[in-house]
């Protein structure tokens, strides 16, 4: 055997070991600076969901509350419009662009003024979610923290992914869900390896101090072992596309929303207050449940309880008009409500357990709506246990794919393509709103033959004698 020089095995052990402690060093660096933003944003989103559900308890007892929803939308506007114009929106969109757009930079007076308009929004009857709010305020402090130590461009880009992921966790109780959210909504297509470890440990240590200040969860009692029969796979893989229409449906609201109000033009001032009448309108017709938060309604379709099986289209609706008149909030729980509610009217039509489908809803409209796939299957295993997870992780996949190149966060960049089915808009670009797409020529032709020999069928079955 030939004999390998002693200075040659030196110099290997060498470079090994400066590798090696290389990488352990700035694993220990990111560890305690992923830690430190877990704290404090875990510490100001239970500030925010004690102010948020507190404010909604005092309305709630309120008869007619909603009709305070012209007020409180002009409030919340108007305090954007002055104090953080840049902040207007769903948080977590505005969260990617700075990623994408500014190295991470965000303006510190964005994170109050995006908790305080939030809770006039929802507390109001405006119909939003917590989570954007959370992302934003989340990724402002880890911002204005890289700013303070004076980090390079791309490691205060790493500590703002680090806010979204605890902002998702610490805000829905799902620290691995919301650690994966933030390395995979960036990108459709594409996860961000490099910031993986820091993003789950500002999720896990952002949920545990929230925990801690005695924040609470609206799911900690939905959990349960689903009892399955045979078929409920192909029934499941009907809801994955069911939910994908869905998906398809709540997006289309919140762009038609923005549209609706677009077109207002001269006087901005007075779009809050109309939009707000709508709300208070519909709400006086009989449809509040779809209006505010829309925990009780998440609550009630998952656990199989009586739901109007209409109110997920309301829902989108409202919050289509909520974001598009200037409320302020986020999508992601009404995402859960509209994939819950119509997941329950799915279950009830195939004659199946509707809090089975309630629960796959949740889910799989989040991973079409936000292209999140992983991140929603992830959840789906957090919160309803691991028997959910085979069935989950279907219904999010064929979502996902069902919504083809539409988010409801525009600014998300295309990395891959879905399908090679559908042409892809261009890489590395941001999703259009719109979404239009064209089938490949190729499958196109396939497609013609298809449907020419349906045809054919038709005929010869028209002239076969057997039916005379």
């Amino acid at each position: 055997m030939p004999r390998i020089p002693i200075d040659r095995l030196g110099r290997r052990a060498r470079r090994q070991f400066l590798e090696s402690s290389t990488l352990f060093v700035n694993i220990l660096r990111w560890s305690l600076l992923a830690a430190v933003v877990g704290a404090i944003v875990g510490f100001s989103t239970a500030i925010f969901i004690m102010a948020l559900h507190g404010s909604i308890e005092f309305m709630q007892r309120l008869p007619y509350y909603f009709v305070a929803a012209p007020l409180g939308l002009w409030a919340s506007a108007m305090l954007v419009r002055f104090l953080a114009p840049q902040a207007r929106g769903h948080g977590t969109e505005k969260v990617i662009e700075a990623v994408h757009q500014r190295e991470g930079r965000m303006y510190p007076v964005d994170a109050p003024v995006k908790l305080v308009a939030t809770v006039i929004t929802i507390a109001s009857g405006g119909s939003a979610g917590k989570e954007g709010p959370a992302a934003q305020i989340g990724a402002t402090l880890a911002s204005s923290f890289a700013s303070l130590l004076r980090l390079s461009a791309q490691d205060r880009k790493r500590l703002v992914i680090c806010g979204i992921s605890a902002g998702f966790a610490s805000i829905f109780g799902t620290p691995v869900a919301g650690a994966l959210f933030g390395v995979e909504v960036l990108f459709l297509g594409q996860i961000l390896y490099e910031v993986l470890l820091p993003s789950f440990i500002a999720g896990i240590t952002a949920y545990q101090v929230s925990n801690l200040l005695g924040a609470e969860y609206f799911w900690e009692t939905m959990r349960w072992t689903p009892v399955f029969s045979e078929g409920l796979l192909l029934r499941v893989i009907l809801s994955g596309a069911f939910f994908g229409l869905v998906a398809i449906l709540f997006i289309e609201a919140l762009s038609w929303g923005g549209r609706l109000f677009r077109s207002f033009g001269p006087r901005p001032h007075f779009i809050p207050l109309y939009a707000g009448m709508i709300l208070a309108g519909f709400g006086l017709l009989g449809a509040d449940q779809g209006l505010g938060l829309g925990a009780e309604l998440l609550q009630e379709s998952v656990s199989g309880g009586p739901s109007p099986g209409w109110l997920w289209i309301f829902k989108s609706m409202a919050t289509g008009i909520t974001l598009g008149g200037g409320g302020s909030g986020g999508v992601i729980t009404p995402i859960f409500v509209v994939g819950a509610n119509a997941g329950a009217l799915f279950g009830r039509v195939m004659s199946l357990d509707p809090s089975i489908f309630a629960a796959l809803g949740m889910v799989a409209v989040l991973s079409g709506c936000a292209n999140t796939p992983i991140a929603a299957s992830v959840m789906g295993l957090e919160i309803f246990g691991p028997d959910f997870g085979p069935y989950g992780a279907t219904a999010c996949v064929i979502s996902f794919l069902m919504t083809g190149y539409r988010s409801v966060y525009s600014t998300q960049v295309l990395a891959r393509q879905k399908s090679d089915i559908l042409v892809a808009p261009p890489l590395n670009e941001p999703i259009s709103s719109s979404g239009r797409t064209t089938i490949d020529y190729s499958h196109q032709r396939g497609w013609a033959r298809m449907q020419h020999l349906a045809r054919e069928f038709g005929r010869w079955l028209q002239g076969a004698r057997f039916w005379k």
